[in-house]
């Protein structure tokens, strides 16, 4: 399959419990595919549950890369994501298959068709200084802090992703700029091959959310010695992981190890789990209103992967 002058490759993008993997494996189904999870979570090993991780029945079905790559002491950046899925891409092509990248981390996403910043290297002492001045008001007023200097990024981090704010501010005293304004100006890359990105986006917020709720309970499941929490409780036994780290910080994971600290009650969980989820998915939809090349498909609609189809058909006229 081809557009343009360049192979074809597929981006099926949208927020947490949009679909996304059900319509891939629809897609492959009608068309012959390998898929490129572009998911910052999924690629840590023995993290199954709280990622919504493709069963192993899903993963059989049709070739799954940059799944359970890393541990979860380890770290996995935008630039390695980007340089392993253009090599990805080319290698699925070469098969004679069509590459699905199928994710939500719109990070990944914008580092690979953006390419990569050139920004202010880090300041020790800059960023010790923050985590001091963040010591003192918090991160959410940190938060506040980068949100008055740079609102487009404010907007795209959580209140308490410590890690980004720290960079976020640092960038904007060591370069005189918000860190926006200076993503904006760099040059985009050519990328070899050509990417039609779908945007599997909710019509209805509600809906969505009523979603993230039930798929957060089936996760959690009624017992503490299955679901999330065990898995949870695997992870601290042993004892070299901790909140401070990218995999521990996911969605799901911070709270259910704040469960097993004793620091908040079983219901607190299910509430802050849930709200961190649809946080989290508010997020990537802000992400997505950015990408003004993105194909809208309702995820809610009687058939997204049949709209995707039929698109994907009219580019073979």
């Amino acid at each position: 399959m081809k557009t343009m002058n360049k192979p074809l490759a597929v981006a099926i993008m949208g927020p947490t419990a949009s679909g996304k993997t059900a319509a891939a494996l629809r897609i492959a189904q009608e068309h012959p595919v390998e898929i490129i999870s572009v998911d910052s979570a999924l690629v840590y090993r023995g993290m199954d549950i709280g990622t919504a991780k493709p069963s192993s029945e899903e993963l059989a079905s049709v070739p799954h890369h940059l799944i359970d790559i890393i541990d979860p002491l380890d770290a996995y950046s935008v630039a390695q994501f980007r340089a392993d899925a253009i090599r990805l891409v080319g290698e699925i092509q070469a098969r004679g298959k069509l590459p699905l990248l199928v994710g939500g981390t719109m990070m990944y996403f914008k580092g690979l068709v953006d390419g990569l910043d050139d920004l202010p290297g880090a300041d020790p002492e800059l960023r010790a200084a923050l985590d001091l001045e963040a010591a003192r008001i918090g991160w959410p007023g940190m938060h506040a802090k980068l949100r008055e200097l740079d609102p487009v990024t404010a907007d795209r981090l959580a209140p308490n992703d410590a890690q980004r704010i720290n960079r976020a501010l640092e960038i904007i005293q060591l370069a005189g700029q918000p860190m926006s304004a200076l993503l904006a100006k760099r040059a985009k890359p050519e990328l070899p091959f050509e990417l039609v990105s779908f945007a599997l986006e909710p019509n209805d917020r509600a809906v969505l959310h009523k979603r993230i709720a039930l798929r957060f309970d089936q996760m959690l499941g009624t017992r503490d010695d299955t679901g999330l929490v065990a898995e949870v409780a695997r992870l601290r036994a042993r004892g070299d992981l901790s909140p401070a780290l990218p995999s521990i910080r996911c969605v799901g994971y911070r709270q259910t190890w704040d469960y097993l600290d004793g620091t908040i009650d079983r219901k607190q969980l299910r509430e802050l789990g849930i709200i961190a989820t649809r946080q989290l998915a508010k997020r990537q939809v802000t992400w997505l209103r950015a990408m003004p090349e993105r194909i809208v498909i309702d995820c809610l609609g009687p058939d997204p992967a049949g709209a995707m189809l039929a698109h994907l058909a009219s580019l073979k006229k």
